[in-house]
């Protein structure tokens, strides 16, 4: 059959592009080897989040008399908790086949692999093969977990985050390697339930691509939780032939440590699905392990885009959804359905959210990066390790914006508005902001940048 545009992968860069396709008038087919939704919605944002408000529920429920309540006897159903988060994904999911339907789209199962320009070959799970042609296609094939060779998972003592969300039994003790958000974020839900848990980190810090203030004030809470955490470490290898697993950890000084746990989580970052999809055969072009494009998300091939994961943008769900919608708009510009470019993306200007308890939250230049871009600034901090905020001291700009603390997932989008718009710190300062709330302690750092500030 025939389509307009093709989109290889329904993840949350995936589906919007197809939506948004639809929306301009084209016929459109997407292609999906497994769960519509893709990796986000079926094994990662969506079930993660559901596994992490379990736990922060059981948190308040053992803290409760903190807040005038007595429960006694809480107890908390690990394989209820694993069942709800399965439940919650399986909605979503769901619902993305209700907007397929709403959309007209067309959903066909199986295992994409470009053929030529203009033809995608599926290969179903029955094994039957079948063409599909567009003179448009969109890659958003996403990514998975990365291996390490020394750190090999076999999917039960050393598992990566698929595994992570749905053991058969809560370990007692738990190794995980790397802290970005998925390690921290799994940190907190199996300490919050009661596993032993070590956090090993090859870099100084933990959460090292944020400001450093933000990684010293969640090492302060995660150890104050009873979390271990080794920083300049590496897992330098594995023994799983015992009960549990022994990790020998190299640490900063050279001397080694055996570590032992029931199971080991690998969760040091994500690799694009860019295997056997046609790239080579059809000279679409790579570089370091993802797929070149343009500023519109086209590759090397016209009429062939690559969004999401397997391309060079933030790893991030939101700019998966936006680089979609993008080479949609883009497709329908050249095809004269569309009457303007589409705004490029603005990588310097992306959100990023780690949803561990306390919330990280975070955009633009970290105080670091400011001064290495060559800046003189202005830094305000409200309360320590609370809203920090960094401003270029010669005109104001909002170069940016780093939280650490509850619900500050919800409140960095103030600030990356406020950056688009080109707000300065006059503007921030003089917009009054609701008292009691969180989202004033953004115009406090501020004022705390600047020497006015009133409550610290």
């Amino acid at each position: 059959m025939a389509y307009d545009v093709i989109v290889l992968g329904s993840g949350p860069g995936g589906y919007p592009a197809a939506i948004r396709a639809s929306q301009l008038g084209f016929k459109v087919a997407i292609i999906e080897k497994e769960s519509l939704g893709g990796v986000c919605l079926n094994w990662g944002c969506i079930p993660t989040k559901a596994l992490i408000k379990s736990a922060q529920v059981y948190e308040y429920m053992k803290h409760s008399t903190n807040y005038g309540i007595n429960a006694t006897g809480v107890q908390h159903d690990f394989g209820a908790v694993v069942k709800r988060s399965r439940g919650v994904a399986d909605k979503m999911s769901k619902g993305v086949q209700f907007l397929m339907k709403k959309n007209k789209i067309d959903v066909v199962m199986g295992y994409g692999k470009i053929k030529a320009k203009g033809q995608v070959e599926v290969i179903a799970a029955d094994g039957s093969k079948q063409i599909v042609e567009a003179k448009n296609i969109i890659i958003a094939t996403g990514g998975r977990s990365r291996e390490l060779p020394n750190l090999k998972q076999d999917g039960k003592k050393v598992i990566g985050y698929r595994e992570a969300m749905v053991l058969p039994e809560q370990p007692k003790s738990m190794i995980i390697v790397g802290s970005g958000a998925i390690g921290v974020e799994f940190a907190y839900v199996y300490n919050s339930m009661g596993t032993k848990v070590t956090i090993v980190e090859f870099l100084p810090r933990i959460v090292p691509v944020e400001d450093e203030d933000i990684s010293k004030e969640l090492e302060k809470q995660y150890k104050k939780m009873g979390v271990d955490i080794m920083t300049n470490a590496s897992v330098e290898s594995v023994d799983t032939s015992g009960a549990g697993v022994k990790a020998s950890v190299k640490k900063q000084d050279g001397s080694v440590v055996v570590l032992e746990a029931d199971i080991v989580l690998s969760a040091v970052g994500v690799v694009a699905n860019i295997e056997q999809i046609g790239l080579e055969e059809n000279g679409i072009k790579t570089e370091k392990g993802k797929i070149v494009v343009d500023k519109y998300g086209q590759t090397s091939v016209a009429g062939i885009y690559a969004i999401g994961d397997c391309s060079p943008g933030q790893a991030l769900a939101h700019v998966a959804a936006k680089e979609g919608i993008n080479a949609a708009e883009h497709i329908a510009y050249m095809e004269k359905k569309f009457h303007h470019l589409p705004e490029a993306m603005d990588y310097n200007n992306i959100p990023g959210c780690t949803y561990c308890i306390p919330e990280i939250a975070s955009v633009g230049y970290t105080e670091k990066a400011a001064k290495e871009a060559g800046y003189e600034i202005k830094v305000g901090k409200f309360p320590e390790g609370f809203v920090k905020v960094i401003y270029d001291a010669k005109y104001g700009e909002f170069l940016g914006c780093h939280m650490i603390g509850t619900n500050v997932t919800e409140m960095i989008a103030e600030a990356v508005v406020a950056r688009k718009l080109e707000t300065t710190a006059h503007e921030i300062l003089n917009a009054v902001h609701p008292h009691p709330t969180m989202s004033e302690g953004l115009k406090e750092a501020t004022a705390a940048a600047y020497g006015e500030a009133i409550d610290i």
